[in-house]
C-alpha cells in the first residue's frame, strides 16, 4: 500500500495562476483601451476637434462649475469600453466553470468600472484645467495636433492610472465574491 501526503495548496501556489489573469486582464483592458480612444476619437471629431472638448454642454445646478464635452467624451468611453470589457473578462480572463447569469456579473463590473470612472474623471480634468497642478502643459501637449491633444493623452493617462483598481476589485469581487455567491444560492 502506498500513501500519498496531499498538503493544502500556500498562497503561492495560486502566483502564476494571478499573474496570468492580471496579464489576460492587461491585454483585454489593452483592447478596452483601444475602443474607449475610438469612442473619444470619434466623439471629438464629430464635435469639430479636440479644440471644442472644453465647451459646456450646460451649468451644474448650484455650482459655479460646468459639465463639459470633454467629461461627456469620458463618460460615453467608459460605457462602451466596459461592456467590451466585461465581456472579454467574462468568458476569456475569469472563465470559471460556475458563472453567475450575466447581468449579476455585470452590474457589480459596471459598480467597479463606475467608480474608478468618476475618480478618473477628476483626475482627468485635472490633466486638461489649465489652473491644476497637473495640467498637461504645452507646447508638447495641445489641441493643434491630433498627436499631441491634450485631451486625447488625458484620456490615456487617466485610463492606465484607474486600471490596477479596476483589476484588484472586480478579481476579488465581482469575478471571484459574486461568482461564489451565486454558486452557493445554485448548490442550496
Amino acid at each position: 500500500m502506498v500513501f500519498t501526503v496531499v498538503t493544502a495548496p500556500s498562497r503561492f501556489d495560486r502566483v502564476p495562476q494571478v499573474l496570468r489573469q492580471f496579464v489576460k486582464f492587461g491585454l483585454v483592458g489593452g483592447a478596452g483601451v483601444v475602443v474607449n480612444m475610438l469612442v473619444a476619437i470619434v466623439m471629438n471629431k464629430a464635435n469639430g476637434g479636440t479644440v471644442n472638448a472644453q465647451n459646456v454642454l450646460f451649468p451644474i445646478p448650484g455650482t459655479r462649475y460646468n459639465f463639459r464635452f470633454t467629461s461627456l467624451v469620458w463618460i460615453v468611453g467608459f460605457l462602451i469600453a466596459n461592456v467590451f470589457n466585461f465581456q472579454l473578462n467574462r468568458s476569456w480572463t475569469f472563465r470559471h466553470s460556475a458563472k453567475a447569469p450575466w447581468f449579476r456579473e455585470f452590474w457589480p463590473f459596471l459598480a467597479v468600472g463606475s467608480a474608478a470612472a468618476f475618480l478618473g474623471l477628476f483626475i482627468k480634468i485635472a490633466f486638461t484645467n489649465p489652473k491644476s497642478p497637473v495640467y498637461l502643459p504645452e507646447p508638447w501637449f495641445h489641441e493643434n495636433a491630433g498627436l499631441q491633444s491634450r485631451e486625447y493623452w488625458s484620456q490615456l493617462f487617466t485610463i492606465l492610472i484607474t486600471m490596477p483598481v479596476n483589476f484588484v476589485v472586480n478579481k476579488l469581487w465581482t469575478f471571484s465574491h459574486v461568482r461564489s455567491k451565486h454558486s452557493a444560492t445554485v448548490d442550496a
